[in-house]
């Protein structure tokens, strides 16, 4: 019925023509220059935030100190307490504000996308949280028994451990990576092709279909706009998520002896 062709989203939006460095180890294309651009922006935040901080704050530096707060407070100190929440609040802050800077791209107009919604970003900081939570096991109680106390479980039948052990191994050593990579590319991916599904949509019937069908272009905006709202929550979350489960499992790693 439409007057016009309706293009969807599709996974080729995730993998656009290099722009700089074509040919080399160092090619960008224009997720990867969104990319760098949002750590930059983020990094720039702090270093005005923090520049010549005061007692009382005042302006953005009161900004940053409550986005610090929040991190040191609801997921570092309540996760792993007042001593060892200081002790890695730096690497649960770098984790969460780099994937909240990340997510934040899926609703800046002219950004328009995520770049955790491919696998590169999420991979990496999966990868981060993977060697934090294994060396602080490894270096408490050594390699052998930090694998141990991780996979084998006190008091149950003999028998039992030939299921349980290979489960707990693969629960432990890799499902924790993967899953905090795919939660979070999935969640940004799907909220990118949503809203350039509605965005496009309304595009579609307000200025290419023409005519009664325009009616349709009114709802794919108002559903547009809704989910906009609900990415807001979606790219806080998949951060705080993303921080929160990085300090369970370093608490874990932590008492590994009290599985």
């Amino acid at each position: 019925m439409a007057a016009g062709e309706f293009h969807a989203p599709s996974l080729n939006d995730f993998f656009p023509p290099a722009v700089l460095f074509e040919g080399t180890p160092f090619e960008l294309d224009r997720l990867m220059l969104v990319r760098i651009l949002l750590s930059a922006l983020m990094m720039i935040f702090f270093v005005i935030a923090m520049r010549s901080p005061k007692i009382i704050p005042r302006g953005v530096q009161n900004i940053g100190e409550i986005a610090l707060d929040f991190v040191r407070i609801n997921i570092a100190e309540e996760i792993l307490g007042k001593e060892q929440g200081k002790r890695f609040l730096p690497v649960i802050t770098t984790i969460f504000f780099l994937v909240l800077a990340s997510n934040l791209g899926s609703i800046i107009p002219f950004i328009n996308i995520s770049p955790n919604a491919r696998i590169g970003m999420p991979l990496v900081l999966a990868a981060l949280a993977y060697i934090v939570f294994n060396y602080v096991g490894i270096k408490k109680y050594g390699f052998f028994k930090y694998v141990k106390s991780s996979i084998v479980v006190p008091g149950v039948p003999l028998p039992l451990h030939f299921l349980l052990v290979p489960i707990e191994f693969i629960s432990t050593f890799v499902l924790r990576p993967f899953t905090l990579m795919v939660r979070l590319m999935a969640n940004m991916l799907a909220g990118h092709i949503l809203l350039v599904l509605f965005f496009s949509a309304t595009q579609f019937f307000f200025f290419t279909s023409g005519g009664f069908q325009a009616v349709f272009g009114v709802a794919s905006l108002a559903a547009g706009i809704a989910f906009t709202f609900f990415e807001l929550l979606v790219i806080f979350l998949q951060a705080y998520v993303f921080a929160l489960l990085t300090s369970v499992y370093i608490d874990l790693a932590l008492h590994a002896d009290s599985h």
